[in-house]
């Protein structure tokens, strides 16, 4: 794990993505950007710790179409729920994004399909690399 050892992750939201994803990394290095208030941590779905969590909840582990939102012991999200909640999280402007909760999840997760199938073609990969302070926030293991 990059992350110090000290971190307790129950107190944490960790984002789970595509690691060879563009479009993904992108957003990644949004949340880290606005992450005032270091409730997020990260890992790719590729990973050691990402194919555990899939393992763990019995989800696909080789197709990464899907965003991943886990509270430790309290409750994981995925695709558009996860959004709405990470954007309810950075708090300020972003929470304006809970009006996105009177859509039924079907659409919100129609539309989220939508932007998943044409990801790759939204963003080119570029290689992100984080700064010391950000690396400390990724879960490799």
């Amino acid at each position: 794990m990059t992350t110090d050892i000290s971190v307790n992750l129950k107190d944490k939201f960790i984002v789970f993505y595509d690691g060879e994803c563009g479009f993904c990394n992108h957003w990644v290095q949004w949340i880290l950007e606005r992450d005032k208030n270091d409730k997020f941590l990260f890992s790719s779905l590729q990973s050691e710790f990402g194919q555990k969590f899939l393992n763990e909840r019995n989800l696909p582990n080789k197709v990464f179409d899907t965003l991943y939102l886990w509270k430790p012991e309290s409750f994981y999200l995925s695709k558009y729920q996860a959004i709405l909640r990470i954007a309810s999280e950075l708090g300020g402007v972003y929470s304006l994004a809970n009006i996105g909760k009177i859509l039924p999840d079907f659409i919100g997760n129609q539309f989220y399909n939508l932007v998943s199938r044409n990801r790759k073609k939204l963003a080119e990969n570029q290689c992100f690399l984080p700064n010391a302070e950000q690396r400390k926030k990724f879960i490799e293991t």
